[in-house]
């Protein structure tokens, strides 16, 4: 299914390239023209259809719309070929059901460059049906009328002739026009020489008609044949014949019947959503030809079934025309039943399907030109858009005629045309909209309105019908544009006579970056889904626009004041990333790297936050941010005096996060073993410094599990109540936590309590907690544990996380000394002491030897807060008691 393709083979002098149009295969689309024009055929011969009900729903046109360079016209002519001849069919599309019909396929372009207008129209389809070879008297007579009075002087064989149409159809259609004249002056019984006077003939079939006389009994049928003889023969009742053209096929010996498959392609051309003219006319043809089926291809789905239009069209709304309805709507008065999907956005092509034209489109000796990798790199860049794949196939020849090997990096461009092809039918309000909102991953009607600076959202909401235009009914904002036609209009080389100025690319950014800011503090709803869309989109339009932070330093502090850290890196900048030069990029840099921190080791976390801290671009209060969360990723690196040194910068400061930062500093003392000074800390912190949770932090370490536990257990109270979900995920894990040591089947509950939580989350530590957590719970057994230890260890070991593997170590500690494992105890106790060397979580020894009653070589010098002997004996009693309920549950 290809033909020749004369732009490419004109490009390059090798005669042994071969140059194809290829088409890439549109089964899914065969396969919904196959439905639908069963169910017409199914409907029209019914015998309760009836050609003349002006009044029944019409279900006999489908659309297939598309963005510029998708492949409908490609799409229009290849359905054309395989409705014809079953010998053009591509084998794939299989047979159609309707093998013993006659299928009669007329295509016709619209487009402005094809000159067509409604009389072609109107002649194309007559002389498609001359394959009938016989006259269609009634239609015929009313086609002369209105030429002779239209064109006078000139015969229409010689228009068809210059227009091309004879050429195309033959020759047949005037002689048949004219022996259906001499027929119907043989009836009337008019002289021979008036046969060919057609105002003559007229008159008279019209009074005979009105007195209903026999010798005309053959056309007294068409009800509405005299009316229409009788009109002012204009183009305005040119549009009316298409209802003669209808009942001429309806009077067919079923043996001589033809279905007409009207194939209108380039709609988008027939005129705009204000001036409908020729839309309204060919409207027209469509309605009262029931019996025929209509494919039209177009870059904007038809508008017929929206109520607003009533005046503009004759007939509107979704009751005339259910298939083009947004929704299925019943069509009571037709047996065709509901409208189903009438309207088909034709999508991008696969990855496949680009390589595949890629492979065909030119060879040389019966071999793919293009090598693999370059298609592979085309296709990727082409984000399944055909009119790049042209462009870049054009790219290629150009790069070949200099006698280089194109390379993957020669495609690495953007191609100005698709602008051209994008824009063409756009007005200027429109295309404004477009370069406006090109700078947005997504967008709704409001925003798209603000950042074009407009103060009615008519061309916004005109753009939002374009194929272009995706939508998601399920995104915050709904609406985003084509991947590829988004990323050329904002970095090709615009040659469009309205082309932006790199200062109207600037006030478009301060725009949008100004709109997203106001729907994030005026708009209810979503509120922290909300937050995080306006800040990836304001952090990348800040940042490529070199803005002033403005609504983003709020925006930050409302982001991480929940411990949520949702993924924000937004897309790669436009020009060589690596860079901070502004606020805005140190602000992406800083809030990337907190959310990344729980996909990623501390390590590389502490080195981007570094990097920002250092740069000094940020205003004080965003620069304290970065000094805190570097101290936080530092002490989980086990660096205490580095964490403790920024945490007390934070806490001078006196900013938003200085009760963090005393909280770090208690921290800090818990994991130094000064439990009575971290203690008295938790009680000055309050809720700002999450008191609760430091308060449960001190008590389990003493083996006051109940205390801990209670002390957590009010944090995720607390953390409710302020509607904090990071907050009350922590605290249950480590309530989770706490309980396993004590009861297991308490233990079950809380830890499924602190999954549930963490799913709506991002917190990496907390998760790991819970997983240790039921570890703990089933301390003791024989399910695994070792080997899910491993397992769990080798996870965190990728994070950087050294508390937590010392955290992991004591839960092994635990389970050793519950079997009573000497040598397992003693293996921990070392593991405990090399993750410990440094002097903090130190006391996670002690506590193992607690647990396994053994007495202490070297003691951590911790400061217990009732005393080193009450703390052995409670971490001694939880081992005893959980041996004890093992050996009851054998």
């Amino acid at each position: 299914m290809a033909g020749r393709d004369l732009r490419a083979l004109f490009s390059t002098n090798d005669r042994n390239l071969a140059t194809e149009e290829a088409f890439t295969n549109r089964q899914a689309q065969w396969e919904l023209i196959a439905a639908a024009l069963t169910e017409h055929l199914r409907h029209t011969a019914d015998p309760a259809f009836d050609v003349e009900d002006l009044e029944a729903p019409r279900n006999n046109v489908m659309v297939f719309h598309g963005v510029g360079g998708i492949g409908k016209t490609t799409l229009s002519r290849k359905l054309e070929a395989a409705l014809g001849s079953a010998e053009r069919r591509p084998t794939q599309w299989g047979e159609p059901t309707w093998a013993g019909e006659r299928i009669l396929p007329v295509r016709i372009d619209l487009a402005r460059s094809a000159g067509t207008d409604f009389e072609h129209v109107i002649l194309t389809i007559r002389l498609a049906l001359a394959e009938l070879g016989r006259p269609l008297p009634a239609f015929d007579l009313a086609l002369r009328r209105y030429w002779e009075h239209q064109h006078p002087g000139e015969p229409l064989e010689e228009y068809l002739r210059r227009g091309g149409l004879a050429s195309r159809f033959g020759k047949a259609l005037p002689q048949q026009m004219q022996s259906a004249l001499g027929d119907i002056a043989q009836a009337l019984l008019l002289p021979g020489t008036v046969g060919s006077v057609v105002g003559e003939v007229t008159g008279s079939l019209v009074r005979a008609l009105r007195e209903h006389r026999q010798s005309v009994r053959a056309l007294a049928g068409c009800m509405r044949l005299a009316d229409l003889l009788q009109a002012e023969p204009d183009v305005d009742a040119l549009s009316y014949y298409p209802h003669l053209l209808a009942w001429e096929l309806a009077q067919l010996p079923a043996d001589k019947g033809i279905v007409p498959v009207i194939l209108l392609d380039t709609f988008e051309d027939t005129g705009d959503r204000t001036h409908r003219d020729l839309e309204r006319l060919l409207q027209r043809v469509v309605w009262l030809m029931p019996n025929a089926f209509f494919l039209v291809t177009g870059r904007s789905r038809l508008q017929w079934a929206d109520e607003g239009l009533q005046g503009q069209l004759d007939w509107t709304g979704p009751s005339a025309w259910p298939g083009l309805a947004t929704h299925d709507i019943p069509a009571p008065r037709s047996t065709a039943g509901v409208g189903r999907g009438r309207q088909i956005l034709i999508g991008d092509f696969s990855p496949e399907d680009c390589k595949d034209y890629l492979a065909r489109r030119l060879t040389h000796s019966g071999r793919p030109l293009i090598s693999e990798p370059l298609r592979t790199v085309i296709a990727d860049r082409s984000h399944g858009l055909p009119l790049y794949l042209d462009l870049a196939v054009m790219r290629f020849l150009e790069i070949r005629r200099t006698g280089r090997t194109p390379q993957p990096a020669d495609f690495d461009v953007d191609f100005p045309a698709l602008i051209a092809r994008t824009l063409s039918d756009l007005t200027p309000d429109e295309r404004h909209v477009l370069r406006s909102v090109a700078l947005l991953d997504s967008f709704d009607l409001p925003l798209a309105t603000r950042a074009a600076g407009m103060s009615h959202e008519a061309p916004a909401l005109r753009l939002l019908e374009r194929p272009f235009v995706r939508r998601n009914e399920f995104g915050l904002w709904p609406f985003h544009l084509h991947d590829l036609i988004r990323s050329t209009i904002r970095t090709a080389d615009d040659q469009t006579d309205d082309r932006w100025s790199s200062r109207d690319w600037q006030q478009a950014g301060e725009r949008a970056f100004a709109g997203l800011g106001e729907q994030w503090t005026t708009t209810m709803g979503p509120g922290r889904v909300l937050l995080v869309g306006c800040l990836r989109q304001g952090l990348a339009v800040a940042r490529d626009f070199r803005l002033d932070l403005g609504w983003l330093a709020d925006a930050a502090w409302a982001y991480i004041s929940d411990s949520v850290w949702e993924p924000l890196t937004p897309a790669a900048r436009q020009e060589a990333a690596g860079t901070l030069a502004t606020a805005a990029d140190a602000l992406v840099e800083m809030l990337s790297a907190l959310a990344r921190r729980q996909h990623e080791n501390r390590e590389h976390t502490a080195e981007r936050l570094a990097a920002v801290v250092g740069t000094g671009l940020l205003p004080a209060e965003l620069h304290e941010m970065g000094v805190y969360y570097l101290a936080k990723a530092q002490r989980d690196l086990g660096r205490t005096e580095a964490s403790r040194r920024g945490m007390q910068v934070v806490v001078v400061g006196g900013g938003r996060l200085a009760h963090n930062a005393r909280r770090g500093l208690s921290h800090l003392s818990r994991l130094a073993g000064d439990f009575p000074t971290a203690l008295q800390a938790a009680e000055r912190l309050g809720w700002e410094g999450r008191h609760h949770r430091v308060k449960g932090d001190v008590w389990w370490v003493q083996g006051d599990v109940t205390r801990g536990a209670e002390a957590f257990l009010d944090a995720r109270l607390e953390g409710e109540e302020h509607g904090k979900k990071g907050e009350a995920a922590m605290s249950q894990s480590m309530r989770a936590f706490t309980l396993a040591f004590a009861d297991p089947r308490t233990a079950n509950d809380e830890i499924e309590l602190a999954e549930e939580l963490l799913a709506h989350v991002d917190l990496r530590a907390a998760t790991v907690d819970v997983r240790i957590a039921a570890l703990l719970r089933d301390a003791g057994t024989g399910t695994g544990f070792e080997d899910r230890a491993q397992v769990l260890a080798a996870d965190i070991s990728t994070t950087g996380l050294v508390f937590a593997q010392a955290k992991l170590e004591l839960a092994l500690s635990f389970h050793h000394a519950i079997r009573d494992s000497t040598e397992g105890t003693a293996a921990s106790i070392s593991r405990l002491r090399e993750l410990t060397r440094e002097g903090y979580y130190a006391y996670y020894v002690d506590i193992a030897h607690f647990m396994a009653g053994v007495p202490l070589g070297t003691s951590s010098q911790a400061r217990w807060i009732d005393g080193e002997r009450p703390t052995r004996q409670r971490w001694r009693d939880l081992v005893i008691a959980r041996r004890d309920g093992l050996r009851n549950t054998r």
